[in-house]
């Protein structure tokens, strides 16, 4: 179809697939209807506006499955200033997709022939037996348009809009001209719309959209976690359930005999999964230290891991007080030690003006497994949800924020 536009002399040519009831040049927006001969004149003018649409008239794209052309444009208001643009799209098999773009948020549409009574602007809507809420009715006026239409554009008349929500999809009834039409909306992503319809710039992103999904499904994160915590609990259970606790190694060593000297163990095993290993350190400091040396050496692997602990004890009186810093016993551990055999090489050592201290007394247990590591993780992820619902509570009182409907408010 080819029109020429009186106004400004702009003649738009695209192929459709409908009978032409209006037509409104894309430069200079006149408004053209068909008389009774069949022919366009002009009837008024949309107030000229910056064309600054992501999508134009002839425009194609490939969306679910098929190649859309863009036939018309509508810019729609509401009292006072909500604005959104829809772009009206038909394929080769004369099928119609409606795109909302509003903020650089887009819903796809697709009319329903359904009919839902909705005058009276209940509540809840069903389909599919699925409750969808109401977010808002209003009055919308078409404040521009461009492109090929097969229905009569209202003439200082409003649209009726009733919208109903289940993010991501929507029920939005029109009735415009006496006829009510409902359609059926889904958020999609702008990246999809930029790669449908090659596009290298799409419209910035803002706000929260009245069906834009929220980047977790909380129910389901919630699912997940406690899966996952049941597979870790039902899992460190299984592992360590006969595991006790092991005394591995224990000898009073005279500093005379091994100070500064190397002790070797006898072999020890070790059965079960990783647990920390403890030494237990204790000798008659008096004012002097004390130091001890161990390694432990898997004699599977030749892996050796090292340790060492000073043990210091001082005591004294000044300005009228006692004091005292240290302690006559330490312990310490070596963490995450698998099952396997292992020994000991240990070499103690102290002060050498110390000639009271002649003892110092090392027991090493192989711990029963410690519990922390699974409930840090499970406390972990306990906090991310509640993190992740706090974000979902706001990013919900934000998409309910222009609604009269929204159950956040007080």
């Amino acid at each position: 179809m080819k029109i020429p536009c009186y106004g400004c002399d702009t003649v738009t040519e695209l192929e459709v697939g409908f009978e032409v009831i209006n037509f409104v040049c894309p430069n200079c927006q006149s408004l053209y209807a068909v008389d009774s001969e069949g022919k366009f004149r002009r009837k008024s003018q949309y107030k000229k506006t910056l064309n600054d649409y992501t999508l134009q008239i002839g425009d194609k794209g490939f969306l679910k499955g098929s190649d859309y052309t863009v036939t018309g444009i509508l810019d729609k208001n509401i009292y006072p200033n909500y604005r959104w643009t829809e772009y009206i799209l038909q394929n080769s098999e004369k099928e119609f997709l409606y795109l909302s773009e509003s903020k650089g948020h887009w819903i796809l549409l697709t009319e329903m022939e359904e009919t839902f009574g909705v005058r009276t602007h209940p509540l809840i809507l069903e389909h599919n037996n699925e409750d969808y809420n109401i977010y808002e009715y209003s009055d919308t006026e078409i404040v521009n348009a461009q492109g090929f239409f097969d229905f009569a554009l209202p003439n200082n008349t409003l649209i009726h809009l009733v919208e109903y929500i289940r993010p991501p999809y929507m029920i939005s009834v029109e009735r415009m001209n006496g006829v009510e039409t409902a359609f059926y909306g889904e958020y999609i992503k702008k990246d999809k719309i930029k790669k449908a319809f090659s596009r290298s710039f799409m419209p910035y992103q803002s706000g929260v959209n009245i069906i834009e999904p929220f980047q977790f499904d909380i129910r389901n994160t919630a699912i997940i976690f406690c899966i996952f915590a049941l597979i870790i609990i039902t899992a460190n259970w299984f592992i360590y359930k006969d595991q006790a606790e092991q005394n591995v190694f224990y000898k009073e060593i005279t500093f005379s005999d091994f100070d500064n000297k190397e002790i070797t163990s006898s072999s020890f095993t070790l059965n079960g999964g990783s647990a920390p290993l403890t030494i237990y350190v204790s000798t008659e400091v008096d004012n002097s230290w004390a130091n001890v040396n161990i390694a432990l050496i898997n004699e599977n692997t030749n892996d050796e891991i090292y340790a060492s602990k000073d043990i210091e004890y001082y005591h004294g009186y000044s300005d009228g007080e006692s004091w005292s810093e240290g302690a006559q016993s330490e312990e310490f551990n070596i963490c995450g030690v698998k099952g396997g055999k292992y020994h000991l090489l240990i070499t103690p050592l102290k002060a050498p003006e110390d000639l009271n201290n002649k003892v110092i007394k090392i027991n090493v247990v192989w711990n029963q497994p410690s519990n922390r590591n699974v409930w840090i993780i499970v406390i972990f992820m306990i906090i991310v949800f509640l993190v992740i619902r706090f974000f979902k509570l706001n990013f919900e009182k934000t998409r309910w924020a222009d609604s009269n409907y929204s159950p956040y408010s007080e």
